[in-house]
């Protein structure tokens, strides 16, 4: 009796087990899988701030999170020795054209007035030898006089010639003034002096830097009053006008997905859903992106990188990058 007993809770047992069993495999058949949820995250296109010379922040307009747009002012830098390069570069400046100015007024009046004179000088003596000179040919001639008075007559005649067209030569260069060579080397000058005030000026505008694009300020590097090299970053900032979303999604999951292709996701952070466009796929070269199912007699499985971006920017101005986003 008891033998039967015993073989009858073990058959009850059995066929419990077995019910449990079979329910198992009718759920796993008949209830509805889950859908699967590929996740990714915001990423933003990030540019730095930074200074073109050594200087000092004097001031910091906007902190970490601040949102600001382009043109916006962002920090004011204090650097003295550009201040210094400015005073020398326009010294430097006012010196050359002080030197082209007079490369180009050429002589001063009384200059010219005076080269005048000498030459006027040198065309009266010039007369008188010409002359003394018909004088004393003629007494020469008229054997009045020795042929030596006549030789050193036309000496001097000679020598005032040449001492007339030396005045005029004179004259006529303090009229001209500078050579045009000179007047060249003058103005290059100038145009030098000019570039050495541009370059200073370029440093000047270089301790007020403004925002080149629309942004969310993520980092602030320095404090006010901390002293910065030159090209050392100052301020990261996210740019809002270049926010895409990258998956990492098997392979087998690409079908529904081609570059062009339009999709929804979800954002949580925003509590929104957004319009995107795939934009690219690339493959993930790591080996821990494979998912092996050869033991089911299929193929391994790799990883591509999809990238989307917005089909309305507007839509995406306050994602931040990091946040996560959903594809259902």
């Amino acid at each position: 009796m008891a033998k039967r007993t015993k073989l009858n809770n073990l058959l009850i047992i059995a066929l419990v087990l077995v019910g449990v069993m079979v329910l198992v495999i009718l759920v796993g058949i008949f209830l509805p899988k889950p859908k699967e949820v590929l996740q990714g995250q915001a990423e933003t296109s990030d540019y730095r701030i930074s200074s073109k010379v050594p200087s000092r922040v004097k001031e910091l307009r906007v902190h970490s999170g601040d949102r600001v747009k382009a043109g916006d002012t962002l920090v004011v830098m204090d650097s003295p020795e550009v201040e210094a390069k400015m005073m020398q570069a326009q010294a430097a400046e006012a010196a050359a054209m002080a030197i082209e100015q007079k490369a180009q007024n050429g002589a001063r009046r009384q200059e010219i007035q005076g080269a005048y004179e000498l030459w006027q000088k040198a065309i009266a003596g010039l007369e008188v030898c010409e002359k003394t000179f018909a004088r004393v040919s003629r007494l020469a001639d008229e054997g009045v006089i020795a042929t030596q008075k006549r030789d050193e007559a036309e000496a001097q005649l000679k020598a005032m010639r040449a001492t007339e067209a030396a005045a005029r030569s004179q004259y006529e260069m303090a009229k001209e003034g500078a050579r045009r060579e000179d007047k060249a080397a003058a103005a290059a000058q100038v145009a030098r002096a000019r570039g050495a005030v541009t370059e200073v000026q370029g440093y000047q505008r270089e301790t007020v830097l403004t925002a080149t694009a629309d942004g969310t300020v993520t980092e602030v590097f320095p404090s006010v009053g901390e002293l910065v090299g030159q090209g050392a970053p100052i301020m990261n900032i996210a740019r809002t006008d270049d926010v895409r979303f990258v998956f990492n999604v098997r392979e087998d999951y690409l079908p529904s997905m081609t570059i062009g292709s339009e999709l929804t996701i979800y954002a949580p952070a925003v509590d929104r859903e957004l319009k995107v466009k795939i934009t690219s796929m690339n493959v993930m070269g790591s080996y821990a992106t494979w998912k092996a199912t050869k033991a089911l007699d299929q193929y391994d499985l790799k990883t591509f990188e999809v990238t989307a971006r917005p089909v309305n920017n507007d839509d995406v101005k306050d994602v931040l990058a990091g946040m996560t986003v959903i594809i259902k």
